[in-house]
């Protein structure tokens, strides 16, 4: 029997995919998503769009006890660079639709690509769950996706992005959020979409080429109950894409 995992990527790889466009087309900006209803304050007329990175990880959550709601403690993600290929901005583009699947196809197609330690719970202050630079390659017809970075948060509990393949750093802070639409992807284990975040630098003095980061199209990552999950750490799979500018 196919399975309807099975059945939605074919559909998504036979009818989502755009034959690359004929040439870029340099006047064109690309937009932020929108969620079609309450959306984040987008960035200043005069922000520069460094980078769009789709991210694949897991989001941090603790349990105190059975009836607790979770807490959220972190996340780890690699990112891999997407920007090339928003629609119309290059010759590798994709069509709108394909370019929005890609969280979701991500997601199902893939494990979580982070290093398991021993003792199965991932730690949130460190970047040692994170495998070699590897790109990403053969989700459905779609073109190799070059390594980008890492996510994490530093010990001091602030998201941090290493954007080491070229240079880019974040240190943030939480600036605003709005939920995922009603209809995002709500993930592996059916719990939901993390929110959209609009991330603001920390004034650490850590960011670099970066000061602005944007979460959106979400595909899972929200918690599970603390009855459901018991007490301790639970880690959530995610996928998302990250809009980087600089103000």
């Amino acid at each position: 029997m196919v399975s309807t995992k099975s059945l939605l990527l074919a559909a998504f790889a036979t009818i989502a995919y755009a034959a690359p466009t004929k040439g870029p087309c340099k006047s064109l900006t690309p937009t932020l998503p929108s969620t079609g209803g309450d959306n984040l304050q987008g960035p200043s007329p005069t922000a520069r769009l460094k980078k769009i990175a789709l991210g694949h990880g897991i989001q941090n959550y603790t349990c105190s006890a059975s009836d607790a709601t979770p807490s959220a403690t972190g996340a780890l993600a690699v990112l891999y660079d997407a920007t090339t290929v928003y629609p119309g901005l290059s010759k590798t583009a994709l069509s709108p639709d394909a370019f929005n699947s890609l969280p979701h196809l991500l997601l199902w197609d893939r494990p979580v690509p982070l290093n398991r330690p021993s003792n199965s719970s991932y730690s949130a202050d460190t970047t040692s769950p994170f495998p070699a630079h590897n790109d990403l390659k053969g989700l459905a017809d779609y073109p190799s996706f070059k390594y980008a970075g890492h996510h994490f948060f530093d010990s001091t509990g602030t998201p941090m992005f290493d954007l080491d393949a070229s240079g880019l750093k974040a240190s943030v802070v939480k600036g605003g959020n709005v939920n995922a639409p009603k209809d995002a992807d709500k993930g592996v284990l059916d719990t939901g979409a993390v929110a959209w975040l609009r991330l603001t630098d920390s004034k650490k003095g850590e960011s670099k080429g970066v000061n602005l980061v944007y979460r959106v199209l979400t595909a899972g990552g929200n918690a599970e109950g603390c009855a459901v999950a018991g007490t301790g750490v639970q880690s959530v799979p995610y996928t998302a894409f990250y809009w980087f500018y600089e103000e």
